[in-house]
């Protein structure tokens, strides 16, 4: 069973770095920093597209991550 668990940690890690990374980003520099915290605090726009799937994908592996985390370290005691 930890073994599985592991295993299934592993894909879902690599899983989400690659929908991180695949992301675009906001803007460059520290105004577009800036700029990127207001428009999402704000909802000035959307995300669209492959934006938005890549964003749903990576909230539901993060919950995986967390989950699977949880599990590895309850299984392996």
């Amino acid at each position: 069973m930890h073994t599985l668990l592991v295993t299934l940690l592993v894909i879902v890690s690599i899983g989400l770095i690659l929908c991180v990374l695949l992301q675009s980003g906001k803007s460059a520099g520290l105004s577009g920093a800036i700029a990127g915290g207001a428009e999402q605090l704000f909802g000035k726009q959307k995300a669209r597209g492959l934006d938005l799937v890549l964003h749903r994908m990576t909230i539901v592996l993060s919950v995986l991550f967390f989950i699977l985390t949880l599990s590895v370290t309850y299984f392996g005691l």
